[in-house]
């Protein structure tokens, strides 16, 4: 069988490679790559049979591998490898996609490769990632995927206080203080979330989780006062449609 192994790090390229030249005799061919595009390109030309793939990387996530052959079938066994990412492996479990946690144990890698050459041979690849897509939807019922550069964090609605505009970035604030940098402006998150009820855009740059609302102030303007004693306006377009949102909503 034909292996691509991609990961960001040389040293776990070379470990990995090593692992299966030691172990796995069916695996007699290696390529490598060092990130998710450079991959995407060898997988395109050569055809292997099983990918290698690691989760977090930076500018693309291995996760996303699946939105490059949206319209296209499978032909080849994926083996996500990964420090740990929690909803991923959940995921993973519920499609039954193997994945091997860093550092990898020999065993595991010999059961997933001789699992590979089982559903290669048996020609339900397919299957299986069906499967994985609709985990990944499962998991993302009253979630939201937030893209950062390690890979994706699936934050449930309840936990997110407000999504701020930062350029073509947008900061989500999130409850315990937590704040991340997704690589999505902010009106990708407008068009997802705005119809639900408790989300509300108060101004250009910011759309609120009004479940996190503590203090309207009318000091100096509208201002909605968040969990986070954060000050966030309300725009003056906006007061009188927000005052009309809270006698429903509240």
């Amino acid at each position: 069988m034909k292996a691509i192994i991609i990961d960001d790090e040389r040293k776990a390229q070379n470990l990995m490679e090593a692992l299966l030249q030691q172990n796995c005799i069916e695996v007699n061919s290696i390529l490598k790559a060092s990130n998710l595009l450079e991959g995407i390109k060898i997988i395109k030309e050569t055809q292997p049979d099983i990918v290698f793939l690691d989760i977090d990387m930076p500018q693309h996530s291995g996760l996303e591998i699946l939105d490059f052959f949206d319209n296209q079938p499978i032909d080849f066994q994926i083996i996500f490898v990964t420090a740990y990412n929690q909803y991923a492996v959940e995921a993973f479990k519920l499609s039954a996609i193997d994945y091997l946690l860093k550092p990898v144990d020999v065993q595991e890698l010999i059961t997933a490769v001789n699992k590979a050459q089982h559903i290669i041979e048996n020609k339900s690849i397919n299957n299986q990632i069906r499967d994985l897509k609709q985990a990944f939807k499962q998991l993302a019922i009253n979630k939201v995927a937030l893209e950062i550069p390690k890979g994706i964090i699936f934050a449930a609605e309840d936990d997110i206080l407000y999504f701020e505009a930062d350029g073509m970035y947008t900061k989500v604030h999130l409850l315990n203080n937590r704040t991340e940098l997704i690589c999505k402006p902010l009106k990708h998150f407008v068009s997802q979330l705005e119809s639900k009820v408790s989300f509300y855009k108060p101004h250009r740059s910011y759309l609120i989780n009004l479940k996190h609302i503590n203090e309207l102030s009318k000091k100096d303007g509208f201002h909605l006062i968040m969990e986070n004693n954060k000050s966030i306006p309300v725009s003056k377009d906006k007061k009188e449609e927000f005052m009309q949102i809270i006698a429903e909503v509240f």
